[in-house]
């Protein structure tokens, strides 16, 4: 069984940056791929950025260039930095580990972003 702990969650003004982590237990972490997620009040769920195992990364078009998905496998956490925010941020924050079918994929609890003067 696999936990995932988010934290850094927050509120910030537009253009502020904040830098999310998503600390993982259990011994898989370093073969998963991880990804993060994001949900807007009354809005689906959607895929911001991801990182495989051997850390290459891709990113949504709406984040390109403001925010860095890295992960730390000696810390079993994967971060998101995430620069010039705008209010079209404001989210809840989820991190989840990608697993390969049919084993099972894991979620964390979400943090809440809200970025807003």
């Amino acid at each position: 069984q696999v936990q995932l702990v988010e934290s850094g969650g927050g509120l910030v003004q537009p253009g502020g940056s904040l830098r999310l982590s998503c600390a993982a237990s259990g011994s898989i972490f370093s073969i998963s791929a991880m990804g993060w997620y994001r949900q807007a009040p009354g809005k689906q769920r959607e895929l911001v950025a991801h990182i495989s195992p051997s850390s290459s990364t891709r990113y949504s078009d709406s984040v390109k260039g403001r925010f860095t998905i890295s992960r730390d496998n000696a810390k079993k956490t994967v971060y998101l930095q995430m620069n010039s925010l705008e209010p079209e941020d404001t989210a809840v924050y989820y991190c989840k580990m990608i697993r390969l079918f049919p084993e099972p994929n894991y979620w964390g609890q979400g943090t809440q972003v809200t970025v807003s003067s």
